[in-house]
């Protein structure tokens, strides 16, 4: 079942998209909470859910196992493992929980993560990023002001994507690098769960026009800051856009 209660219908897909299917199904029931922590899946029992092979569903566990939302046993069966045991850096992980009720809990933390680590980025990349590196910043940049109007929402998406991902792996740093697909998600799950405005906010795109102004001429200081007033602001939309709810 998907976080919605509904399940898609698996007839007439292709294999890979068979496989996918059920992968983003298990994935959303589970990150949902629709299958709780030490809920049992029967092999046997997905495979006629689905109605597919055995082979289909053990490939698709072999990929839940990788991400840690769930364990095989012997003589048990496969069993759902509880949050604190997830990779909650699997961008599948982050878009699947994203899909769900808890979107404005999970938005918020990934934020958070963000503005602890960009600003850090952003002051290293205007001490590391090469030349090309700065021009394809400027070129993200302006593709942002460019697509910033109008509800093109997912041509600016991908200049924003883009941005992000030369900022962390212009900063020299490869551990950040590897963070440019959680961004990624981040990003895009905002996009497509309309968390955003139809138009950008004009100061933020302004800000991103300058952190790249600021790599460009190597002022750490003022790329760090700049970022940070980003993340600030990402947080201060998250509160009209996603409010989070008591628990």
């Amino acid at each position: 079942m998907t976080a919605a209660g509904q399940e898609l219908p698996s007839q007439d897909l292709p294999p890979q998209g068979l496989h996918t299917h059920v992968l983003d199904t298990l994935g959303l029931s589970i990150t949902a909470g629709e299958c709780p922590p030490g809920s049992v899946l029967r092999t046997d029992e997905l495979a006629q859910r689905f109605d597919v092979s055995r082979t289909v569903i053990r490939e698709v566990i072999r990929v839940l196992e990788s991400m840690r939302l769930v364990e095989s046993r012997r003589r048990v069966g496969v069993t759902v493992r509880p949050i604190e045991e997830w990779n909650v850096y699997d961008p599948r992980v982050i878009r699947w929980r994203l899909a769900g009720a808890d979107r404005p809990r999970q938005l918020r933390s990934l934020t958070v993560l963000r503005s602890a680590i960009e600003p850090v980025a952003a002051g290293l990349a205007a001490r590391n990023a090469t030349a090309e590196q700065c021009a394809e910043l400027t070129a993200c940049a302006l593709g942002m002001v460019a697509t910033s109007r109008g509800q093109r929402l997912e041509e600016y998406l991908r200049h924003d994507i883009a941005f992000h991902r030369v900022v962390l792996t212009a900063s020299g740093n490869e551990m950040f690098a590897r963070l440019g697909d959680v961004v990624a998600a981040i990003l895009t799950g905002r996009t497509h769960h309309q968390v955003m405005f139809e138009d950008p906010d004009p100061a933020a795109v302004t800000l991103h026009v300058q952190v790249a102004e600021a790599v460009r001429e190597g002022d750490a200081a003022r790329a760090e800051a700049i970022t940070r007033e980003i993340a600030v602001g990402a947080l201060a939309e998250l509160d009209v856009l996603a409010p989070e709810r008591p628990r």
